[in-house]
């Protein structure tokens, strides 16, 4: 299985703040979105597997609204920092997502959030009470 942290790599358009665990430092790896340079969010995912998953299994955006989204994403981001602090599933989530539900994203930045959620359930069969069980089939 691959770790998430290769298919959990955010990079924005403009580059993504990650930080690979290091061994014996005790600091702890976080994914933080950044604009890009037209100053909208956006986010990329490194699995060939996402892409697939968006055209062939995920619902089109048209089906969410932008309201709908940050709420499901503020939680599933809570969720799944909860799970990273607590060592809950190490094999598949490699660190910590810093996720403003404050903070403007736009819908396309926050559909990709929410599918990746869905991705990562409908890939590694890790259970995400926060998500809709009719967006993973």
């Amino acid at each position: 299985m691959k770790k998430l942290l290769f298919i959990f790599s955010i990079l924005l358009l403009s580059g993504c703040a990650s930080n690979a665990p290091v061994a014996d430092s005790g600091k702890k790896s976080e994914i933080a979105p950044q604009k890009n340079d037209d100053g909208e969010w956006d986010l990329e995912v490194l699995d060939t597997q996402y892409d697939y998953f968006l055209n062939a299994v995920a619902k089109p955006t048209s089906m969410y609204s932008e309201s709908y989204l940050k709420n499901k994403n503020a939680f599933l981001v809570n969720e799944w920092n909860s799970y990273y602090y607590s060592g809950k599933y190490r094999n598949v989530i490699e660190s910590s997502i810093d996720y403003d539900p404050q903070e403007n994203y736009g819908i396309k930045f926050e559909y990709k959030l929410y599918q990746v959620f869905a991705y990562v359930q409908w890939k590694y069969h890790l259970k995400l009470h926060g998500l809709s069980q009719t967006d993973v089939r």
